[in-house]
């Protein structure tokens, strides 16, 4: 692998870290949001001083040839841990478990980078290796035992990631558990490349020499496994929002034929406050309810309980469970109310309900909160509807007559 195998990753490291630096920021002290920043910040921090030209320029900037091998390695150490403790958060739990269990492993992996600089510093390495460190000194004292001590310490976490992620996988659906099986796979690389740098290593403690291995296809592999880790601590997310926004646009658009049917009655375009095109889903929605929720208010004086009830006993009947019947009654109200409306162009029928102090916009207001998109679905596909907008039709001024007497 060349450099920029290690600087590609490193960089869409550095971007996610950009795009959420907001949020990161500002929600600091969340543990689950604290891990996924130090997850990033050190997953491109590997790449980024693993690539070999790193390497070089760290050992002349320092003057300590290899000095590159303790600091890739305690890096590693460092993401294996954060791995293990951004899933104890995202799982949740009791907060004290969860940080009893997150301090558990940091205090572990913390002991490791401490044991990895000690052996660097007891060992001999003289001469500068970019590639082939592991396998050039797998020989010299404490060296040795530092190379060994990180591939266990990797291989140690990426099977507490499978078993952790497994077995949340089976208590959980959907994209989450897709989530999890992704980092668990990914999490799974960390063998193969601990067991291909081990070959490598074995072999030169016996006198042989596949030290491709472990300069060719070790680094694929933890390349491959830190990035397939990444995308499934995304994929949930991403997937989440993608699919809020999604529920929030179908309620925007199924809310249309109620929106579209309580217009004639809304507030004047110059009186009501409009938001732009381009705002959010979540925002649109807002609007959108807050004019049906005027245009009803204005309908309240026209609202008839006796339409109501035999609208709900009409959907029960046609097999309507209770609470589609409900919205199905509600919309019949609706309509008829809206056509009671267009036939009294002067208020005669509000200016009694006021006159009477607004005993019917009272007990209209206190019918409880109302299934807005049951209603607008209604609207749409009831024949309990469609059959009582025909009869709305018909009998607007016969209504207004009886109302206003």
């Amino acid at each position: 692998m060349d450099g920029s195998s290690y600087y590609i990753p490193a960089a869409a490291m550095g971007a996610a870290i950009a795009f959420k630096g907001p949020a990161l920021l500002r929600g600091w002290r969340d543990p689950l949001l604290r891990s996924v920043g130090v997850l990033l910040a050190l997953a491109g921090l590997v790449f980024l001083f693993a690539a070999p030209p790193t390497i070089g320029k760290v050992n002349e900037v320092t003057g300590i040839p290899n000095i590159s091998a303790p600091l890739v390695y305690c890096l590693l150490s460092a993401f294996s841990a954060s791995c293990l403790v951004l899933i104890i958060n995202w799982r949740g739990g009791r907060p004290e478990v969860t940080r009893r269990l997150s301090r558990r492993w940091i205090a572990g992996y913390s002991v490791v980078g401490a044991a990895l600089i000690v052996l660097f510093a007891l060992g001999d390495a003289p001469e500068e290796r970019l590639r082939d460190f592991d396998t050039y000194y797998a020989n010299t004292p404490f060296l040795r035992e530092m190379i060994v001590l990180y591939l266990v310490a990797l291989s140690a976490a990426g099977i507490a990631m499978n078993i952790m992620c497994w077995r949340w996988a089976l208590q959980v659906h959907g994209w989450l558990r897709a989530g999890l099986v992704i980092i668990a796979f990914g999490s799974l690389c960390n063998i193969p490349y601990s067991a291909a740098k081990f070959v490598a290593v074995v072999a030169r403690w016996n006198g042989g020499d596949l030290d491709g291995l472990s300069t060719n296809v070790a680094p694929v592999l933890a390349s491959a496994g830190a990035q397939i880790t990444a995308v499934g601590f995304c994929v949930p997310l991403a997937c989440q929002r993608i699919g809020d926004s999604w529920n929030t646009w179908s309620t925007y658009r199924r809310l249309g034929p109620l929106w579209r049917e309580l217009k004639p009655v809304a507030v004047d375009e110059d009186r009501a406050v409009r938001i732009s095109w381009w705002s959010s889903a979540e925002l649109q929605v807002t609007q959108r309810e807050s004019d049906i929720h005027d245009g009803m208010l204005s309908l309240y004086p026209y609202f008839d309980s006796e339409v109501r009830s035999d609208a709900y006993d009409a959907a029960v009947a046609a097999g309507s469970p209770p609470a589609r019947a409900q919205a199905e009654a509600d919309a019949v109200m609706v309509t008829a109310a809206v056509r009671a409306r267009a036939a009294d162009p002067d208020g005669r029928v509000i200016d009694s309900a006021e006159a009477a102090g607004g005993a019917a916009a009272q007990v209209a207001s206190t019918d409880g909160p109302r299934d807005l998109v049951g209603m607008s679905i209604a609207l749409r596909e009831s024949p309990v509807v469609a059959a009582a907008r025909g009869r709305a039709a018909r009998r607007p001024e016969r209504d207004l007559r009886e109302r206003t007497s």
